[in-house]
């Protein structure tokens, strides 16, 4: 057996005849503990907010999704329907037009995006099961579903036959507009009322794709994009490859993290901030490990000179701390990780921390975020240790 490390392991398991030295110890011990299993449940906690958030967008964005690289719409041709349709990289797509517009209803005016979408849209994304009320439009209908905080702003009700929402978009051409005649205008029938987050139901009043077309003067090929539900195991630096051959590279693909890059960033921004700043009360526990070993290496003093004089080398007995260290720091870690995984598991459970009255706190386990507090302490803990065990040194044993 490694001899530093058999002398490390009989100071760790025996206690010092200073109760001021245990109590020290057991200070340090309990720090490690207390913020490893602190950071471990901060960063599970910030997961499961990270997957709730990313949920909202998820149910109305797709997987991929084509923007044109120039102007405001993409010419689909019927050869270019047929390759998507055989290609393989791809479940369903869904031909999409959508615009800045503004609604009036009752007298009341919003600005909002017009999105017109086919009979597919629905399978390339998970948004009809999102109604907070009514139904979903029907195909080759002037019907609509609007966000709930639309419909809020608006005091918009639904199968209302008195008031008629109304949408405006401006002609092309130059000039003031001072008049009605300088919008197309269209009258939609509101029958759903879809609820996701604040953001989003602010954001789109859905209605089909021939209407929004006709409302945006686009062609009966045009679209603003193209959404797509991919395939089981398809490779999407493939599918993108692919794309971009179909339309010889005049469009833009992107995913869903690059359709929501400005979330993305927000969600990652605060995650490396909280990990910052746990790993900071890590680094103030650490100290108090750091004061322990030093007070250890003073009372061991004579054992030490006694083993040097033996013929123990001075960077053998500093490896006696270091090593006694790690140990301290190791059993600290598993333990808090041990009643870390306990707490986000009854959170899991009992739902005993809630965000709102129906919303429980939400928390999920990932590998990753075991591997990052495993690699967190154990090297705050290697460089504590090796920082008090160089204190261990000829000037010190001749002392």
């Amino acid at each position: 057996m490694n001899f530093p490390f058999y002398i490390a392991k009989r100071y760790g398991i025996s206690l010092s005849k200073s109760t001021a030295i245990n109590i020290i110890t057991a200070i340090a011990s309990l720090s490690i503990i207390i913020s490893t299993m602190a950071l471990f449940v901060v960063l599970s906690g910030f997961s499961g907010l990270r997957e709730l958030s990313l949920s909202f967008t998820n149910q109305i964005d797709p997987e991929m999704k084509i923007f044109p690289k120039t102007g405001k719409n993409i010419a689909l041709t019927p050869e270019q329907k047929s390759v998507l349709q055989n290609s393989g990289f791809f479940t369903v797509f869904s031909e999409v037009v959508e615009e800045r517009v503004l609604f009036s209803f009752n007298n009341k005016q919003q600005v909002a995006y017009i999105k017109g979408v086919d009979s597919n849209f629905v399978q390339v994304t998970d948004i009809q099961n999102k109604l907070y009320s009514g139904q979903w439009i029907e195909p080759n209908t002037y019907q609509a579903v609007a966000g709930y905080g639309i419909a809020d702003k608006m005091a918009m009700g639904l199968y209302d036959y008195q008031n008629d929402l109304e949408v405006f978009a401006p002609k092309p051409g130059k000039g003031n507009i001072e008049s009605r005649d300088a919008f197309f205008q269209e009258t939609l029938f509101p029958v759903g009322i879809y609820a996701l987050s604040e953001d989003l139901d602010q954001k789109y009043i859905f209605t089909d794709i021939a209407v929004a077309r006709s409302i945006l003067n686009f062609e009966a090929n045009q679209v603003s994009a193209i959404e797509f539900k991919l395939a089981a195991g398809t490779s999407e630096s493939k599918a993108t490859q692919f794309l971009n051959q179909v339309f010889n590279n005049s469009i833009l693909v992107k995913n869903r993290a690059q359709l929501n890059e400005g979330l993305y960033k927000m969600l990652n921004t605060e995650n490396l901030a909280v990990y910052l700043i746990f790993t900071l009360v890590i680094i103030v526990a650490l100290f108090n490990l750091v004061g322990a070993l030093i007070m250890m290496i003073f009372e061991k003093k004579l054992n030490l000179k006694t083993l040097y004089n033996l013929g123990v080398e001075i960077k053998s007995l500093r490896k006696i701390f270091l090593f006694q260290g790690m140990l301290i720091t190791v059993a600290g870690c598993i333990i808090g990780l041990v009643l870390g995984f306990t707490l986000v598991f009854v959170q899991q459970q009992t739902h005993m921390v809630m965000i709102n009255a129906t919303i429980p706190y939400p928390t999920k386990f990932e590998a990753v975020n075991v591997l990052l507090v495993v690699f967190t302490v154990l090297c705050l803990g290697f460089v504590s240790s090796l920082i008090a065990s160089s204190r261990v040194n000829k000037h010190l044993i001749s002392e």
